[in-house]
């Protein structure tokens, strides 16, 4: 496994590429995404096992994502058979891949746990129903516990951003998958660095963007109308962008998706 050292400036090919490729395809690519969302949803609902159902589904619903950008860069329609990927590869993989889910699992409980250490973040988010002021987005960002939760969740994400790719493509046991994708992460920090910037800035000038034209809407109720459905298609985007961080981290062997230079 030898990983690819890319510039920083990368990252911010990544944001590019990933914009591009989902306007390349945005029916399949956003469709996709209402699906795994709204899987995740339904299987929500579920007592009891419901939520840990449906966050084990994320790192394979990741990689889903993933084989669906690379049928829309190769131009090609994604079909909605690429988010059950991880679970067509033979019995090895797909117990890989829910073995990698429960990690993933594991690792949020941890997150959540870690919040839970500083109280009032629950306390801070709207009721169901209420509208989203400024002042309750001021408010949440005020509490320490979201901070904290946020801190640790930066190694996990870290250890599974690489980790599906790794498993299904490569053939790395989860665990390995784990610490190749921290390590990869590490390495090409710089690189990622400028990712968050360059998708921060992409949701702040969306955010405005929203924010003008909901008042022109009518204010709180037409900002409601617009915000949830921007919010998921600039999640899809977002997650059509993984792909090539995934990608340019290491170098291609076998018959693996090859490294690309940058445009």
């Amino acid at each position: 496994m030898k990983l690819n050292l890319v510039p920083a400036s990368t990252g911010l090919t990544w944001v590019r590429l990933g914009i591009r490729t989902f306007f390349r395809q945005p029916l399949a690519m956003g469709g996709l995404f209402f699906m795994f969302m709204a899987a995740v949803s339904v299987l929500s609902l579920v007592p009891l096992v419901g939520t840990a159902l449906s966050v084990g589904l994320v790192p394979a619903a990741t990689l889903g994502l993933m084989a669906a950008t690379r049928e829309a860069e190769q131009g090609r329609f994604p079909m909605p058979s690429q988010l059950v990927l991880a679970f067509r590869g033979g019995a090895e993989r797909t117990r890989a891949m829910i073995m990698l889910g429960g990690l993933y699992a594991v690792g949020l409980l941890v997150v959540l746990v870690a919040a839970a250490l500083l109280a009032g973040t629950a306390d801070a988010l709207p009721a169901t129903g209420d509208e989203l002021t400024p002042e309750m987005v001021q408010a949440l960002a005020g509490e320490p516990g979201l901070w904290l939760a946020m801190l640790v969740y930066l190694p996990v994400m870290m250890a599974f951003w690489h980790a599906p790719a790794l498993v299904y493509w490569r053939g790395v046991s989860p665990g390995k998958s784990l610490f190749f994708s921290l390590m990869a992460c590490w390495a090409n920090k710089g690189a990622l660095f400028f990712y968050a910037i360059g998708w921060g800035a992409f949701f702040m000038i969306a955010g405005l963007l929203v924010g003008v034209l909901g008042a022109m809407l009518g204010g709180g109720a037409g900002l409601s109308a617009v915000l949830y459905p921007l919010v998921l298609l600039m999640a899809a985007m977002f997650h059509t962008s993984i792909w090539f961080s995934v990608r340019d981290s290491f170098q291609a062997e076998g018959s693996d998706p090859p490294a690309s230079t940058n445009p």
